[in-house]
């Protein structure tokens, strides 16, 4: 029973130290929130600028997984190339190594645990602060406090269950001297990280058992764990553009590669390069403490492979290009930038879910442009394809109103601060207008099919120049939804110039309806393919108002123009 207890303790105090890692990176990057983004887009110009920026984010959010799984999401929504993403990942895997100096300093040596709980005291009244900065600073010092608990109580676990002899007694049967044995510490590194998912965490378990100096468990045994968990670590990454585009799937390639090229190379010096750490650690810091030893070796491991690396960016780039060509992708089916699942914060997923937006409304654009083509084409096979096409592409719509709604609520179940939210609201009532105008396009096209298949008389010139007419009005609608449906709520724009299209296309519409009714009664052409020309025309301006209403929602402004009603198969 008492072994029982033991187990689940260790396992606890694991779980203690991943949660508190976990909640104080989250909590540093919601505090970042854009300003993270804005980091990574400014100085991300040129590979070192890279390399730099992917330690200092690393750094303070105490995960390379975690700078990983963002980069590969920015790479898969076209905010970062793949070469800069390369130069960050490199970053990223030294920046994680301050964990370790961390532990190795004051970890195991300063009973951590005992200040935890007065600062989880200084952490509460800020977890419960209505401002969001406050909240997030409060989640760092709870995460803090959580993983030096966890790290105390896997110390005292790991000691109550006599791990050090159970370790020793497993290392007994295995030879010390052999390069074989190196290897394998290397692949149980790998193994174990890729199931915590979590290098820091192992890291901290390798650090705890080589500061039990257990027999057959040196500074040797404890580097080579160090190294297979940078292989390790790169399965979060993999895992995270399993279901995004081929640009993000080949960023996370480039960090395997990179992570993977490192261990070969250390492995082929592995023996001086471990006599070098040591003598730089008790000659130049001055030794004092084994712990360094280990952490010095992890840091120079990282700093190395960048520095033997980081001038064959582009042939990395060549190279993960060449492993994972282009293919071309089923678009009409698939969303883009959402499929991954949510981010590490609902900022990330926000941004995320913004590209998918702009995405969704270029779909909706290109659908428009069948129409078009519809009123040219005399050809039935080329109709009724065409046709065929607008009615997919309708369907499109409405999965992908459904799809990203669902991923926006998923996002407010997260906390959020109040422009997030305003966000949210903004781009749920933008997803609804879209699929509006996918069900207004279908109509359109649902019209002209009618009229060919229902009505013998084609329209007049001027009824087909009346038609072209306002659909380049639609258009010119469309464009300028465009400009601005990228727009946050909080930025200023101006919106006269959508108004004014918007007025031009009611007016339009008005004095059309007005001169069909004088032509029938004139007899220039008959009452049903009137009611056709004026079907057509009067959808087209209930499309205007669907766009409008996106541009206003936008804007966080209430809808003027229609209470977006579902059409057609919507």
């Amino acid at each position: 029973m008492e072994l029982i207890i033991n187990i689940f303790s260790l396992v606890g105090s694991l779980a203690l130290f991943l949660f508190g890692m976990k909640t104080m990176s989250e909590g540093l990057e919601k505090f970042a929130g854009d300003r993270l983004r804005s980091i990574l887009a400014a100085m991300t110009k040129n590979r070192v600028m890279g390399v730099l920026t992917g330690v200092l984010i690393t750094a303070l959010i105490q995960s390379s997984s975690a700078t990983t799984v963002m980069v590969v999401s920015f790479v898969n929504a076209g905010l970062m190339t793949l070469a800069q993403s390369i130069g960050v990942i490199m970053g990223a895997n030294i920046g994680t190594t301050v964990t370790a100096w961390i532990i190795s300093a004051v970890g195991f040596k300063v009973n951590i645990a005992a200040f935890a709980i007065p600062l989880l005291a200084i952490g509460m009244p800020l977890i419960f602060s209505g401002k969001g900065n406050r909240k997030s600073i409060g989640e760092f010092i709870f995460g803090f406090s959580f993983l030096f608990m966890g790290l105390s109580f896997l110390q005292e676990a790991a000691t109550a269950m006599n791990i050090g002899d159970m370790v020793a007694g497993m290392l007994a049967h295995v030879p010390q001297d052999s390069f074989l044995t190196i290897i394998l510490f290397v692949i149980v590194g790998a193994l174990v990280t890729m199931v915590v998912q979590a290098s820091a965490a192992t890291m901290a378990i390798t650090l705890m058992l080589f500061g039990m100096n257990i027999p057959g468990f040196g500074f040797e045994q404890a580097a080579a764990l160090a190294m297979g968990q940078n292989i390790g670590t790169t399965i979060t990454a993999f895992m995270a553009s399993l279901t995004a585009n081929t640009q993000a799937r080949r960023a996370a390639l480039a960090h395997m590669f990179f992570n993977v090229f490192g261990v070969v190379v250390f492995l082929i010096v592995f023996y001086p390069a471990c006599n070098a750490v040591s003598w730089f650690v008790d000659s130049v810091m001055g030794g004092g403490n084994d712990l360094f030893k280990l952490s010095a070796f992890h840091t120079a491991f990282n700093i190395i492979n960048t520095l033997l690396l980081i001038g064959f960016v582009k042939q990395i780039e060549m190279l993960v290009c060449k492993a994972l060509p282009m293919k071309a992708q089923d678009e009409d089916y698939r969303l883009k930038f959402i499929s991954g699942g949510l981010l590490s914060t609902a900022e990330l997923s926000i941004m995320e879910a913004q590209k998918e937006i702009h995405h969704f409304a270029e779909r909706c654009l290109r659908m428009f442009g069948f129409v078009p083509q519809l009123m040219k084409t005399e050809d039935e096979m080329e109709f009724n394809k065409l046709f065929s096409r607008i009615g997919k592409y309708e369907n499109i719509t409405d999965s992908m109103e459904m799809e990203i709604a669902a991923y926006l609520n998923k996002v407010s179940e997260g906390r959020l601060s109040d422009a997030s939210k305003a966000q949210i609201q903004k781009m749920l009532r933008q997803i609804t207008e879209l699929e509006s105008i996918g069900d207004s396009v279908y109509n359109l096209g649902r019209t002209l099919n009618r009229h060919r298949m229902h009505c013998q008389d084609a329209f007049t010139p001027e009824q087909t120049q009346h038609m072209q007419t306002m659909l380049e009005l639609v258009d010119g609608a469309l464009a300028e939804m465009m400009k601005r449906i990228d727009q946050p709520v909080t930025v200023k724009g101006n919106i006269t110039a959508s108004v004014n299209i918007e007025h031009e296309i009611n007016n339009y519409r008005k004095q059309l309806r007005n001169q069909n009714l004088n032509d029938v009664n004139a007899g220039l052409y008959s009452y049903q393919l009137g009611v056709f020309y004026v079907d057509f025309i009067s959808e087209c301006e209930h499309l205007a108002d669907y766009v409008m209403n996106v541009v206003q929602a936008g804007k966080g402004l209430n809808n003027d123009f229609g209470d977006s009603p579902r059409n057609g198969q919507g």
